[in-house]
């Protein structure tokens, strides 16, 4: 008999188009690994947290170190970009063609486990790709927008957009054609959170906070987890529904007294999500503007900071030397100031010793020109910042909430997903003022300029006459002009008054005035603006932003809820969740790939598939596969499952579930993934594939007790084979549905025992 099935394996062997293509050795661990939607891509990520991107002939195009611990990964939907979850709650953008990091994105606060990037599929061959058309007018009326300042080589700073690529951004911010998708991301904690295009968080739910309603023994019961922590998240791909994977605790809301006696468990649940799909229009139009607005916030912040580096680095060097001279006149007896010594030598009255030992032994001609360098190079580059960066990035702001304003007055659309007139008028209104005062900083920042260039050309002209020098060379000063200078800005510096947060400024009485006449032509509300610095009117719009775009993300929030609890197995200790928390695999197919239905949405199947604990509901080396869960709230409910038993000579360390729809050079790469040598050699795999043409395709991998990996294997097995047995959604609260398969229909168990293997 055994003879007979190896002749048999061998005639299937030939006929099947599996080979191995590559057997590179890799010189250090592989923790986990994506290929693109592709499959001619794959990203790596090392024990040392380095991500790899190989092509599929292994030729390696970067090597990123995120200086982060990578805890998750995976890939947009066009393949354009790869996601990273960090331990430390952070997602990072990253562009494929040169690794640069595009985004960083604090969306949690603990370790995300995972991450998983949905497209809102077409609802038929007939729906134009599924392409979403809104078109940006911001094109019209602006040049592209500005990016990160960075000048002479100093860094404005830590911002959320990384690596400042001024093309990847531009283009990575540029969502005006494209399909609608999200990114969904879940932690440790059982928090899970939605960003659209990965870019405008939209959402965020707490599992252990959701009200679980189930039907339970004919009635029905209410259930929330306790301690839960995300394993798998798996988004629909017409945005209907999430169907995700947790470790946690039921408890029975209706009856807490007993709860004590339930154990912890896997638990699948249903969440729906249909509102990103009933308001993906509207949706996309509000992340469209909010998102290149908070590029933008970002491009105004790092100005700001960028100027205040630079200024400061010049005025530090003027008043090192300029604060010298009060302490010569008080060493010469003097009880005179800087400015009245500086006056009396203006006004040729007298030139004290003391003055006279400052120009001539304390500061100099070189000192002086070395000083007027310093403060003209800081000038022209706070011009630059202004024109190129901050102007343009606060202009564009602007214009981006006047657009966000007329959408947010068609209420009937818009209110639904919390986009709040008054709030966005207020954030309209101060955008204004800060326009304004980047005018003012404008306006101020050149004048203080031109006082100091006449200011240092009077000296230099003064230290020459004491010195006996000719002065013909010396540019003209304007009296007048020093005057000022002494008056306003020798002891003080209206550049960092107007760069500090904290500062405060008394407006002329008749100013305020024409300020309270203009509220009734439809002036700003607020007439205290210019009592405010610039860098105190950019905290209050960042304020004002930040409760704007909150509203949008409390709305979609609220209205995502569970529609149906599936408990899949009991875990009895902390190290049986550890290691098990992993083996999980969730994802969507369509029923009918042919189908001409063009209804409003067609019908996705969900495949379950997890491997149990050995011990829990008295099983041994199984894995667990489940269908239709997320339909079985229908009219017509069609949950079903089968078991898979494992030969204890073969270990399952990794799983995932597949509908193969690709040539055979696609198993090929699928499979280079999984097998033994691309990993650690002592990890021995099972993947699972659900062919088209109705075959299970299973990859085993040999227990090895030496370093020398064990023999692996494909088996094909036909799924007429395996009867999906329908399981009740109506369960006590101590009865899990792998128990319910187990018990209730042995048939349901399936053994690989007598297989056919094909090397």
């Amino acid at each position: 008999m055994a003879e007979e099935q190896m002749e048999e394996a061998s005639t299937a062997a030939a006929a099947t188009p599996f080979q191995l293509q590559f057997d590179k050795p890799i010189p250090f661990q592989i923790k986990m690994a994506e290929w693109n939607p592709e499959k001619d891509l794959l990203a790596m990520v090392t024990d040392d947290s380095k991500v790899l991107l190989h092509r599929f002939n292994w030729q390696r195009l970067w090597t990123v170190s995120p200086g982060k611990c990578i805890t998750s990964i995976c890939w947009s939907p066009d393949g354009k970009i790869v996601a990273l979850g960090t331990e430390d709650g952070l997602i990072l953008l990253h562009d494929v063609e040169n690794g640069k990091m595009l985004r960083r994105i604090k969306s949690h606060d603990v370790a995300i486990v995972c991450l998983n990037w949905a497209e809102d599929e077409p609802q038929s061959k007939t729906d134009k790709d599924g392409l979403l058309s809104y078109e940006d007018r911001t094109t019209r009326f602006f040049p592209p927008a500005p990016v990160v300042p960075r000048i002479g080589g100093l860094s404005s700073g830590d911002t959320c957009l990384g690596d400042e690529n001024e093309e990847s951004i531009q283009e990575f911010s540029s969502a005006s054609c494209q399909r609608f998708n999200i990114l969904c991301s879940g932690d440790k904690d059982g928090c899970i959170c939605f960003s659209i295009f990965g870019i405008f968080p939209v959402g965020k739910i707490n599992i252990n906070e959701v009200p679980i309603h189930v039907q339970s023994s004919g009635s029905k019961a209410s259930y929330r987890l306790q301690d839960a922590s995300i394993s798998k998240v798996s988004l629909s791909g017409n945005l209907h529904k999430l169907v995700l994977l947790c470790s946690g605790k039921l408890i029975d809301i209706d009856n807490i007294s007993h709860s004590n006696d339930i154990s912890g468990g896997l638990h699948c649940l249903h969440l729906d999500t249909s509102i990103f799909f009933n308001r993906k229009n509207e949706l996309h139009q509000v992340s469209q503007q909010a998102s290149s607005i908070q590029y933008l916030v970002e491009v105004v912040r790092a100005s700001i900071s960028m100027m205040a580096k630079q200024w400061s680095g010049a005025m530090n060097l003027f008043n090192e030397k300029f604060s010298v001279l009060p302490s010569l006149i008080t060493a010469h007896g003097m009880e005179s100031s800087s400015e009245d010594e500086f006056m009396s030598l203006l006004f040729g009255t007298r030139t004290s010793p003391a003055l006279h030992q400052f120009l001539v032994s304390s500061l100099g001609e070189a000192a002086l020109k070395r000083i007027a360098k310093s403060v003209d190079s800081a000038g022209r580059e706070l011009r630059v910042v202004v024109s190129e960066h901050l102007q343009p990035a606060v202009e564009i702001i602007s214009f981006r909430l006047a657009e966000l304003r007329g959408l947010a007055r068609w209420r009937s659309r818009f209110q639904n997903i919390g986009l709040d007139e008054k709030l966005i008028d207020g954030v309209t209104e101060r955008i204004g003022m800060l326009v304004v005062q980047v005018e003012r900083f404008s306006r101020v920042t050149a004048t203080v300029l031109y006082l100091f260039q006449n200011f240092f050309s009077w000296v230099l002209k003064c230290v020459k006459i004491l010195l006996s020098e000719p002065t013909d060379q010396v540019p003209a000063a304007n009296s007048e002009f020093v005057v000022l200078f002494l008056k306003f800005l020798l002891d003080k510096d209206p550049i960092k008054q107007l760069l500090d947060a904290d500062q405060r400024f008394e407006c002329h009485l008749d100013t305020a005035k024409h300020l309270e006449q203009l509220v009734v032509l439809g002036g700003f509300t607020d007439t205290h603006f210019l009592e405010r610095s610039l860098m105190k009117q950019f905290n209050e719009l960042e304020e004002s932003l930040k409760e704007a775009f909150s509203m949008p993300f409390t709305t979609i929030s609220s209205q995502i809820h569970c529609q149906a609890l599936l408990p899949l197995y009991p875990i009895t200790s902390l190290v049986d969740l550890s290691s098990t928390c992993n083996l999980t695999s969730v994802s969507f197919y369509k029923q009918d790939e042919d189908s001409q239905h063009s209804g409003p949405s067609y019908r996705l199947t969900d495949y379950i598939c997890f491997k149990i604990p050995d011990g829990s509901l008295n099983l041994r080396n199984c894995i667990g596969v489940i269908k239709d869960f997320s339909n079985s709230s229908t009219s017509t409910p069609s949950l079903s499952g089968f078991l898979l038993r494992i030969p204890d000579e073969y270990e399952c360390v990794d799983l995932s579930l597949y509908k193969v729809v690709f040539p055979a050079v696609s198993f090929e790469v699928i499979l280079h993934l999984f097998v033994p040598t691309v990993f650690d050699a002592s990890h021995k795999e099972l993947v699972i594939y659900i062919k088209q043409d109705s075959q299970i395709v299973v990859l085993l991998s040999e227990r090895s007790c030496s370093d020398n990996p064990g023999r692996s294997y494909i088996v094909m097995l036909q799924t007429e084979n395996f009867s999906f047995v329908p399981l009740s959604k109506i369960f006590p609260s101590n009865i899990y549905s792998i128990q319910e398969l187990a018990v209730r229909i042995s048939a349901s168990v399936f053994y690989l025992f007598g297989i056919h293997f094909i090397s």
